[in-house]
């Protein structure tokens, strides 16, 4: 509650909780198209306010917000006030507006769909047509206040694109409110669906769609970036094409909002060059990538200065071409990623087949939707071609995904059969290349033994222990000289051995003396003289072993 009565948020509420179905559902959709015309009418009096030459009051105000209503639907307009007196169609619709009235409808039927706290949900058939029947009634108001003005409505037009939009958008708002069930079709299109097989239905049919919204989402974003490409290039042209459309301020700013709200139909149309058929400016003038050039007739536009300016394509032009080759391996890769690994080729190419057609499709349908007509004979066709398009599309989809997919699919079948033969291959090549370091680095360390070896050190490599038990022992300990052998003996007795000391050497003083002290020895044990028969025996066990 607010000082001044009820907020239309509470008001929406208390008229659910009271007439919940189809009342509810009708009070919401003439209240969307209410919120769409109030907007559209505060957007067209702020301009017609700013304008410092109005042509027309507030009468004529208001009829043109209606109008601008109606064209947000894709209703054709007829304008009236030419210089030839001869009324011109004026069909091109601004695609961003759409989204003013499809948003509303959405959340009108969504709203009315909820069930209140403690309260079960309504039939979504009633709510559907409820909503469905209020915002018709307020369009067709809205229609007939039009007709008087100098922008008047195409009332066959008006009447299919009104009821499609309010239709569709009302429908996903139902369904969005019911948790988007995927329950059972219709019976007429169950029976339909019943004769298609059953894995393409439930198989191919789910990842050719995901693959063909990637692969159109691809193609628009390609479009936005050759739109931008164009504007960057040509953007001397397009500033002062804004300058002289209008001196005032309050002209340059609509001219730059009807610029923003035929963008997404210049995406499209960019995406149309990509694919090579491009677009129209007339029915005598066609630009593509090819060649082409704008006719003499067209406006001074900002967005129309975008366009290449020569009759002959150029390196430049034709590099558009890489947009929808990244769309077909884009669309490649998502059936590639949704197909299950038993999958036959065959139907991994019917995957990319569907996709292909689905893409061709939305891209024929939304090049029939950002086109349109802008007068009679010569600017009675503006924008691309449908059926050119969509065919394109489908072309450079399935020429270049087909064989890539295909490709990726055979190589990971045969991956359980290559793979442990790479794996055997590369583990021998890695034994093959430690052996034969291995071997190398032995002949290097041969190489160096053998450049360092010495004729003493033959126990090169044993241990420390081994080494020093050698050295100790190679060291020589000086022996003690021979007594005088006594008379009457063989051989003489050797003296008292040396203990292993440090002692220092011995004179030879030391000698005499030490021989002159030594006592005589005993007959047994005395050797003969020098020169006797003694002497000439051969030695001994001990000489020898001494």
């Amino acid at each position: 509650m607010t000082g001044r009565g009820t907020s239309l948020p509470l008001l929406l509420t208390r008229v659910r909780e009271r007439s919940p179905g189809p009342a509810a559902g009708a009070f919401g959709g003439v209240v969307a198209a209410g919120l769409g015309l109030g907007g559209c009418a505060v957007l067209v009096t702020v301009l017609w306010i700013s304008s410092p030459y109005p042509d027309s009051g507030p009468d004529g105000a208001l009829r043109t917000a209606a109008a601008l209503w109606l064209l947000a639907h894709g209703a054709e307009l007829v304008r009236t006030d030419t210089l030839s007196g001869v009324p011109a169609p004026m069909g091109l619709s601004p695609l961003l507006l759409l989204a003013l009235p499809v948003w509303l409808l959405h959340r009108a039927a969504r709203d009315a769909a909820e069930g209140t706290d403690g309260r079960p949900l309504p039939q979504a058939g009633a709510v559907w047509a409820g909503v469905a029947l209020g915002y018709l009634l307020a369009g067709a108001g809205a229609a007939v206040y039009a007709s008087g003005g100098e922008l008047r409505p195409s009332w066959p037009s008006c009447a299919f694109h009104l009821v499609a939009v309010t239709v569709l958008a009302a429908g996903a708002g139902v369904w969005t409110a019911h948790g988007r069930p995927r329950g059972p079709l219709p019976a007429r299109l169950a029976r339909h669906v019943d004769r298609l097989p059953s894995a393409f239905v439930h198989e191919v049919l789910p990842v050719g769609a995901r693959a063909a919204a990637a692969g159109t989402a691809v193609l628009l974003a390609g479009g936005a970036l050759v739109l931008g490409a164009g504007l960057v290039w040509h953007g001397g042209a397009v500033r002062d094409s804004l300058l002289q459309l209008t001196a005032a301020w309050s002209g340059r700013f609509a001219v730059l909002l009807l610029c923003l709200a035929l963008l997404p139909n210049a995406m499209i149309w960019g995406a149309a060059y990509a694919l090579g058929p491009g677009f129209l400016l007339g029915t005598e003038h066609q630009v593509g990538p090819l060649g082409g050039a704008a006719g003499p007739l067209l406006p001074a536009f900002p967005l129309l200065e975008a366009v290449p300016s020569r009759a002959t394509g150029t390196p430049l032009t034709w590099a558009v071409g890489a947009v929808p080759v990244v769309a077909a391996l884009t669309v490649a890769r998502f059936v590639v990623r949704g197909a299950d690994e038993d999958w036959p080729l065959r139907r991994v190419a019917g995957a990319v087949g569907t996709a292909a057609v689905l893409c061709g499709a939305a891209l024929a349908g939304l090049a029939v939707a950002s086109g349109g007509a802008l007068g009679v004979h010569a600017l009675s066709a503006f924008g691309p071609v449908g059926w050119l398009t969509g065919a394109a599309a489908v072309a450079w989809i399935a020429v270049p995904g087909l064989p890539v997919a295909l490709g990726i699919c055979w190589w990971r079948a045969r991956e359980s059969s290559v793979r442990p033969r790479l794996s055997a291959w590369a583990t021998g090549w890695k034994d093959r290349r430690g052996a034969a370091a291995e071997a190398k680095e032995s002949a290097r360390a041969a190489k160096e033994a053998s450049a360092g070896f010495e004729p003493y050190d033959f126990f090169h490599g044993q241990d420390q222990g081994d080494r020093e038990f050698f050295d100790a022992a190679r060291t020589t300990v000086p022996a003690a000289p021979l007594a005088p052998a006594p008379a009457g003996t063989d051989r003489p007795e050797p003296a008292a051995a040396a203990e292993p000391t440090t002692a220092p050497e011995p004179t030879a003083a030391t000698d005499a003396g030490a021989t002159a002290a030594a006592p005589p020895a005993t007959p047994a044990d005395a050797p003969s003289e020098p020169g006797g028969p003694a002497a000439a025996e051969p030695a001994g066990e001990d000489e020898q072993a001494r």
